[in-house]
């Protein structure tokens, strides 16, 4: 039975406990300190700190070791929208294949919708060794809760030790409904993917802490080890069309429509709309624009080079620029050829998003900020006379 109280015979109210705790739950009661029980997580920070051994902290017994030799695999999750698979998946393929030899196992694609069996070789080339299709009409339109139903039933049937998602929209919305119906950890917003070769266990690093360092998580108790990955942080698998795998068609019997929720049409984003995570080219502002009227300065520079434009955190909240624009930890993680930054200080949470760019260029009056120690070209200098400068020239370029 585990657990924490406090021994009144020793305890003396002094209240250091309370100073110690770092989830507020210990308060003082007629000069007795008082544990709320839904608020301590049994971190022991207050038994350390109390000199007089008032407090008493039982933890449950270690679980036995548990048996996961069933578990093979390493699945990905092949996201799809009108029958073309997102490229994160063939991000993800890339990485399951390095996993995949860490574990001697080999590596799995999950295809689910209506009329996408066709598909499936796809993947084969980008590196899966089997595809598991289910093609059923009521997964014909994303709808969570279908997929969830189709998914879990594979899990359970075939037992996979690793299964990854892009950390999409869909992704998001999908995998967690997953973990929680196979009572599994899940690691969201991953960069970064590795085995642990001694244990066999998939580490798992994402930001923490607002960007201020990056957390190593592990999942040694539960199967299958879950993770979503953020699209542009790793390279697509090359396709191999000489590649051999097998296509494994899963005939669900269980109904997959979830009676509660009927689809009924899906409504494009009105207006220009912007894919910076497949943009080659991205020019982004920051605060040093000053004002929403100079990002179409941006704007020229982008339609000159044949780019995208993206947008710091800051002048997304300040409402200069839709969040479709952003870029950064909260906003879309890219990895075009050439990025450039113009008034962006380069704060932690923007690096993050953009610091895989190939090149990287920067214009930004203060020679001290940030985005400098990662940028491959540094100008300093007012952004209202370089802009219009590289577009006059790269302009001149053109007619030539």
């Amino acid at each position: 039975m585990s657990g924490i109280k406090v021994i009144k015979d020793k305890c003396i109210g002094c209240g250091v406990c309370l100073k110690v705790c770092p989830f507020g739950a210990i308060s003082l009661k007629d000069k007795l300190a008082v544990i709320d029980s839904d608020k301590c997580t049994l971190c022991g920070a207050c038994q350390s700190a109390c000199k007089f051994d008032a407090i008493l902290i039982v933890k449950p017994e270690a679980s036995l070791k548990k048996d996961f030799s069933e578990y093979k695999g390493v699945w990905v999750f092949a996201e799809q929208r009108d029958g073309e698979i997102s490229s994160v998946a063939f991000e993800l393929l890339g990485k399951a294949k390095e996993l995949a030899d860490d574990l001697n196992t080999y590596v799995g694609a999950v295809l689910l919708g209506w009329g996408i069996k066709d598909k499936a070789k796809e993947l084969i080339y980008r590196g899966a060794d089997k595809v598991f299709v289910v093609d059923k009409e009521p997964l014909k339109n994303y709808i969570a809760e279908n997929y969830t139903r189709a998914i879990v039933h594979l899990i359970r049937k075939h037992k996979p030790e690793i299964f990854l998602a892009g950390a999409t929209s869909c992704g998001r919305s999908l995998v967690s409904r997953i973990a929680v119906n196979i009572y599994t950890g899940l690691t969201a917003d991953c960069t970064g993917l590795d085995i642990d070769k001694e244990k066999k266990i998939l580490i798992q690093t994402r930001p923490a802490f607002g960007g201020n360092i990056m957390a190593q998580i592990i999942s040694p108790n539960y199967r299958p080890q879950m993770a979503t990955v953020r699209q542009k942080v790793m390279p697509e698998a090359k396709p191999d069309p000489l590649r051999k795998g097998s296509i494994i068609t899963e005939d669900i019997d269980e109904i997959l429509a979830d009676p509660r929720i009927k689809f009924v049409d899906f409504i494009k984003e009105s207006g220009q709309t912007v894919n910076l995570a497949e943009a080659d080219i991205i020019v982004s502002g920051g605060r040093g624009l000053a004002g929403p009227e100079n990002f179409g300065m941006l704007r020229e520079l982008a339609e000159v080079l044949g780019g995208a434009v993206g947008s710091s955190r800051a002048v997304v909240d300040a409402g200069w620029i839709p969040y479709s624009h952003q870029v950064g930890q909260t906003g879309r993680t890219v990895c075009p050829k050439l990025y450039i930054a113009c008034g962006i200080s380069g704060q932690i949470q923007h690096l993050v998003g953009m610091q895989s760019s190939k090149t990287i260029v920067a214009i930004n009056k203060d020679p001290d900020a940030p985005i400098f120690k990662v940028a491959d070209l540094g100008i300093v200098g007012d952004v209202f006379e370089i802009v219009p400068l590289f577009i006059k020239k790269l302009r001149q370029r053109n007619e030539v």
